[in-house]
This record gives C-alpha cells, sequence and structure tokens, in this order.
C-alpha cells in the first residue's frame, strides 16, 4: 500500500510513500513507549529548551513548511505562513507556561486530617494523535506542544493526503533534542488506527476530525477505557443584529467564511442576520464575497485556494446543487471553476429551508446561507437549532443582547464583534457533535495528565514530595 501526495491546484502527484509495515508500527510504538518513560522524568527546564530548540528551528524553516503545506492541500501560501507562524507562538507558550499551569495545587490539609495536602499532574504516558488535513501543521503542534511539555510522547496519524508534512513534524522534535521516539509520525491508513489505540503502550487519544471519525475512535477508546478528546465539525453561526457595524460585519463574515478556502471547522457557516439589517448586510457581503480572489495558491495576492481533495471539491458541489434544486437562491459563485485544480468559488445562498441538506450538514467549502430572523429569540432558536456547537461569532452594540447571547448559545466559543479563532491562552472545543474536551490553555496540558492526590500525616516526611 502506498500513500501519495498530491497537488490540489494541479491534481499532479508530488510524491508517494510506502505505507509502515506491522513491523514498522511495532517499532515505533516500542520506541514511543521507551521514550514515555524517560521524558516522564526529566525536567520542565530540560524540556522547555528542547521545545524552545524546536521553536527556533521551526522558525528558521518557516518558508519551506509553508510551501510542502500549500504543494499539499492548497492553502494560499501567505495563510500557511501564518500557520507556521501560530505553531511558533504555541509551542513557546507551552515552553514558558508548562511548569505554571502544572504546578502542585494546594488543598486544605487540616480538613483532610493531613499535615500536608496537594493534587499533582503527571504525564499519562503515549498519546495518540488522530489529526486533519485543513491546518496540517496547526492542528498536529497544538496536541503535541502540550502533551511533549507534560512529559508524554506523541505518535501522530495524520491525514493521508498530507504525508510529507507529516513526516517532516515526525522529525523536527528529535532534532530538537527530544529522546528518540517522543514523537512520530505513523503513515498508516485510517483502517491501522484502531490497532495502534487498542495497544496497551498508549494511554489517551486526541482526534480533530469528522462526526464518523469522532465516534469510532471514541468507541475504541471507551471499550478499553482510555481518555479522549475531541474536536468535530461544527456549522458556527454568525449573528447580526441592528445595532451592529453592518458593512465592518460584512466584510470580516466573508473572511470568517473563507478562512481556509472555507475548510475549517470554526469558519463562520450560517449567517443569521436580523431584518432590520439583513438588505445592506446581504448587499455587502455578496460584494465582499465576489471580490476575494480565487487562484493558484503560490500567488501572494491569492485569497481562496483549491480544496484539498476532488471528493471534498464534489461534497460541496452537492450540498448547493441540492439547495438549488428545492428553491434556493444563488447570489453569487455556486459553479466549480473550469480547469485543472479542485476549486470552487466564494458562494452565498439564500432561502434555505430545513428540507435542504444545507440546513443541516456542515459544507466544508467556501459556501455561506444567510438567514432572515425577526428578533433576537429567534436569533438564538436558529443559532442552536443544529446538532452542532463548537464557535459562534455574535455583532451587537447592545449590552443586553451581548450577555443573552453569551449565556444561551451552545457553542464551546463565543465571539463578540469579532471572528472565531483559535489560541494558546483560551481553551477550544466544543459540545454536542462538536465534540468534548478541550484543547490548548491550562486545559490542553492537563487532559493529557493523571491528577494525583497526594495525603500526607507526617511534615517531615511531606519535605520529601
Amino acid at each position: 500500500m502506498t500513500i501519495a501526495s498530491i497537488n490540489p491546484a494541479t491534481g499532479e502527484t508530488i510524491a508517494v510513500f510506502a505505507e509502515m509495515s506491522a513491523a514498522d508500527v511495532e517499532g515505533a510504538l516500542a520506541r514511543a513507549a521507551e521514550a514515555s518513560c524517560e521524558l516522564r522524568h526529566t525536567s520542565f527546564d530540560q524540556r522547555r529548551a528542547w521545545m524552545m530548540e524546536s521553536v527556533r528551528l521551526l522558525a528558521m524553516e518557516k518558508e519551506e513548511v509553508a510551501r510542502t503545506i500549500t504543494e499539499e492541500m492548497g492553502k494560499p501560501i501567505g495563510a500557511a505562513r501564518e500557520e507556521v507562524s501560530k505553531c511558533v507562538h504555541c509551542m513557546t507558550y507551552y515552553a514558558e507556561h508548562a511548569e505554571q499551569l502544572l504546578a502542585d495545587e494546594s488543598a486544605d490539609a487540616y480538613a483532610v486530617g493531613a499535615t500536608r495536602a496537594f493534587a499533582r499532574y503527571q504525564p499519562l504516558g503515549v498519546v495518540l494523535g488522530v489529526m486533519p488535513w485543513n491546518f496540517p501543521f496547526w492542528q498536529a503542534v497544538r496536541f503535541a506542544a502540550p502533551a511533549l511539555m507534560a512529559g508524554n510522547a506523541g505518535l501522530l496519524k495524520h491525514a493521508s493526503n498530507v504525508p510529507r508534512t507529516a513526516r517532516r513534524l515526525g522529525e523536527l522534535f528529535g532534532r530538537a533534542g527530544f529522546p528518540s521516539g517522543s514523537f512520530q509520525t505513523l503513515l498508516i491508513e485510517v483502517e491501522g488506527v484502531e490497532h495502534v489505540l487498542r495497544d496497551r503502550r498508549v494511554a489517551a487519544v486526541t482526534l480533530t476530525g469528522s462526526e464518523a471519525a469522532g465516534a469510532a475512535v471514541a468507541a475504541i477508546a471507551g471499550s478499553v477505557i482510555k481518555p479522549s478528546v475531541l474536536e468535530l465539525g461544527g456549522s458556527d453561526p454568525f449573528i447580526v443584529m441592528p445595532s451592529a457595524q453592518v458593512a465592518r460585519a460584512a466584510v470580516v463574515g466573508a473572511t470568517a467564511r473563507c478562512q481556509n478556502s472555507g475548510q475549517s471547522c470554526i469558519a463562520a457557516k450560517r449567517f443569521i442576520v436580523h431584518d432590520a439589517v439583513a438588505d445592506e448586510f446581504e448587499h455587502e457581503f455578496v460584494g465582499a464575497m465576489s471580490r476575494l480572489k480565487v487562484g493558484d495558491p503560490m500567488d501572494e495576492a491569492t485569497e481562496i485556494g483549491p480544496l484539498a481533495t476532488h471528493s471534498a471539491l464534489e461534497a460541496v458541489e452537492k450540498l448547493v446543487a441540492d439547495s438549488r434544486a428545492q428553491g434556493a437562491n444563488v447570489l453569487c459563485g455556486g459553479r466549480r471553476r473550469e480547469g485543472s485544480g479542485w476549486f470552487y468559488p466564494p458562494t452565498v445562498v439564500s432561502g434555505v429551508t430545513p428540507r435542504m441538506r444545507l440546513w443541516r450538514e456542515e459544507v466544508f467549502g467556501p459556501v455561506a446561507s444567510v438567514y432572515r430572523v425577526g428578533g433576537i429569540d429567534e436569533a438564538v432558536e436558529l443559532a442552536n437549532g443544529t446538532d452542532f456547537g463548537l464557535g459562534a461569532s455574535v455583532w451587537t452594540e447592545d449590552r443586553t443582547e451581548r450577555q443573552r447571547f453569551v449565556d444561551d448559545l451552545e457553542a464551546g466559543a463565543v465571539f463578540v464583534n469579532g471572528m472565531v479563532r483559535s489560541y494558546p491562552e483560551l481553551p477550544f472545543g466544543g459540545v454536542k457533535h462538536s465534540g468534548y474536551g478541550r484543547e490548548l490553555s491550562a486545559h490542553g496540558i492537563r487532559a493529557f495528565c493523571n491528577l494525583k492526590s497526594v495525603w500526607v500525616l507526617d511534615e517531615a516526611d511531606a519535605g520529601t514530595f
């Protein structure tokens, strides 16, 4: 079996790699287990030094890494550079803050009849990361950086269409000085994940991907009693109320919908607009979407590159075609670009009804649906009327409305007057079918730790802990 790297802008095969054999996988598991034993006994200072050397290497090789990302999944080159910079920031954040985030937590010793009592965070062991192609470096780094800084080892099963990126990630931390086997890439197909996850040497799993993938991995993890973190799909609402700066909301909305060519779980997808400003917003929004430049992702001026795979292009086409066939209005875009590559233009659809697939399914491409509502109650009901609950963006200058949205929207994040983003400093994740658990911030690094309670009766002995 082979795993191919295909340029989505041209459809041409760049490189082909052999899938790892059973013996190769066994070797990786053995090395990871050995590395995890070594890592758990290293100091934060030592891990910090290794992580900062990883930061130095990645920053130095930023252009080369960005070009690899663009060639493999079609991200415009400027956005690819931004992704690498975001990884550098995340790695630096955990290098600088891991010790503080995992510091012992004191408890009331007197209340529990001890002379000293506290909780201690300790690494679980080997963490398996199952990652998608849409942010091929960032998705992996946001599990790798906290896992390694906590003293765990990592195994990365990346999406099969980004093997070159996956291999580069698998080499980065070892080159920086982490013990051999601390972070390895498994070039295997999805069918091989179950075997790895069931292996006794793997302690936990984190997955970013589809609902189906999340359900399958969670079921396996549950059957062998291993913790899992799932970050799945999203159909994020972008709500615009009468007090909002409508023109600004429309421009930001176009960016929020079309970031990464629309291939983002936290991209705004459903634009819910109050009737009082709906005409103005729709006019500005369609204009902003239509002005986005589609083209060669290596061109510095390109804002929308190709979709990452041919199947992704076909999936977007089918969702739009289904809506059009049932009476929806396509206000711009709506047809794939002629010629080579898997390009789909920024598209706005209005008049979407519950019988259409676009109403209930996540569209992973630059397609926005616009809905009109008569008030805040209807806006909240429509926003929550989906199986997803990842992020939400709300635009209003009314403080009462802001509080209502923050309190009542069913989402892992609510951004007021801004587009939803992820930051190392803030927890990231969702509710409902968008998954469970959190990445990033203190919650992300603690997800890969055993929280151990320590109770000490003799203060003289306590000093040895």
